[in-house]
C-alpha cells in the first residue's frame, strides 16, 4: 500500500469520507521529498484538516461513486415522501444555519448589543470594549470586571488594569464578543440548517434532538457533517439526531466570513427593519 492509500485509510478510520488518491498527492504530498516525509500520522493530519475545508462539490474531492443524497429526496419530489431512511452515510456541508428558538428581532437586537460591546449573562449586563486597547475598570471599583461565575471584581491600581486580549483569555473586539455570546446555545434550542452534498444538492436539516456541537457560532459555515446510514427524511426534511449526524468540523473560511458578515442584514430584511436600530420593536 502506497502513502496515498494509507493517508486514505487512515481518514476512513476516523469516519470522514474518502477522498481520491489524486486529490491527496495534490493536497498534501505535492511538493515534499519522499526521502523526508513526515510521520504518517501528521500527514492524516494534515489530509483531514484540508478536507473539511474544502467544497464538497469539487469533482476531484470525493472517491467515486460520491455518496449523495437519493434524488428522491430532495427538490420537490421530497416533499412528497412522508418518512424515507437514508440507505447510506452521506457526508454533506453547512451552508446555513438559523435558531428557531429565538425570533429574528430578537437575533437582530443580540447583534445590536454586540456591536455595542454589550452583552447579556443572565441578569447582567456586561459591556466590554469595542477594540482591544480598551480596558476594564477604572480603579475605584465602580466598573469592574463580571467574570464567569457572576462575581464583579474590581481593578486593582496598584497592579494596572487588566485588559481585554489574548492574553488573558477575553474575547477582543465585537467579533470575539459575538463568538463567546453564541458559544452556549441553551439546551432547548432547536436549529434548522441548509445542507449541501457532493452533488450540489440541497436539503433542510432540523434537530429533532438537540445536538451539543450545533450552535449559532459554534457550527460554521462550510463545517462538514456526517448522515449516517438510517437517518429519517421527513417531507424533504432530514431530521437530526445524536445518533444519526455526526459533526465532523472544520469550515471553508471565505463562506463564514460572508456569512458572519452579512448576518445582521438579512435578519434585517427578514423582519422588515431595513436598516434601523435595534430599540424599537418588530415591524
Amino acid at each position: 500500500m502506497d502513502m496515498r492509500q494509507q493517508i486514505r485509510a487512515g481518514l476512513q478510520s476516523q469516519g470522514l469520507p474518502a477522498p481520491t488518491l489524486a486529490w491527496i498527492q495534490s493536497s498534501t504530498l505535492s511538493n515534499r521529498n519522499p526521502q523526508q516525509l513526515p510521520p504518517l500520522p501528521a500527514l492524516v493530519a494534515t489530509a483531514k484538516s484540508r478536507l473539511l475545508a474544502a467544497d464538497l462539490t469539487n469533482p476531484a474531492l470525493l472517491e467515486a461513486p460520491a455518496p449523495a443524497l437519493p434524488a428522491n429526496l430532495v427538490g420537490g419530489t421530497g416533499a412528497q415522501a412522508r418518512e424515507v431512511r437514508l440507505p447510506h452515510d452521506v457526508p454533506v456541508q453547512v451552508l446555513d444555519i438559523d435558531n428557531l428558538a429565538k425570533s429574528k428581532w430578537e437575533q437582530v437586537e443580540e447583534l445590536e448589543a454586540i456591536a455595542r460591546g454589550e452583552q447579556t449573562r443572565g441578569r447582567e449586563i456586561i459591556r466590554l470594549p469595542t477594540s482591544t486597547s480598551g480596558t476594564l475598570g477604572n480603579g475605584d471599583g465602580e466598573d469592574g470586571e463580571v467574570t464567569d461565575d457572576g462575581a464583579s471584581t474590581a481593578a486593582n491600581s496598584n497592579s494596572g488594569r487588566p485588559t481585554l486580549g489574548a492574553g488573558n483569555g477575553r474575547p477582543s473586539g465585537g467579533g470575539g464578543a459575538a463568538a463567546a455570546a453564541a458559544a452556549a446555545a441553551p439546551r432547548n434550542s432547536t436549529h434548522r440548517l441548509v445542507l449541501q452534498d457532493c452533488k450540489g444538492q440541497k436539503i433542510h436539516g432540523l434537530e429533532l434532538r438537540r445536538i451539543d456541537r450545533i450552535g449559532v457560532g459554534t457550527l460554521h459555515i462550510g463545517e462538514k457533517l456526517m448522515l449516517r446510514k438510517g437517518a429519517v427524511v421527513a417531507r424533504g426534511v432530514v431530521l437530526l439526531e445524536p445518533d444519526t449526524c455526526v459533526v465532523l468540523g472544520g469550515k471553508v473560511e471565505a463562506w463564514q466570513k460572508v456569512w458572519v458578515e452579512g448576518r445582521l442584514a438579512r435578519l434585517k430584511e427578514a423582519v422588515g427593519g431595513g436598516g434601523g436600530g435595534g430599540g424599537g420593536g418588530a415591524t
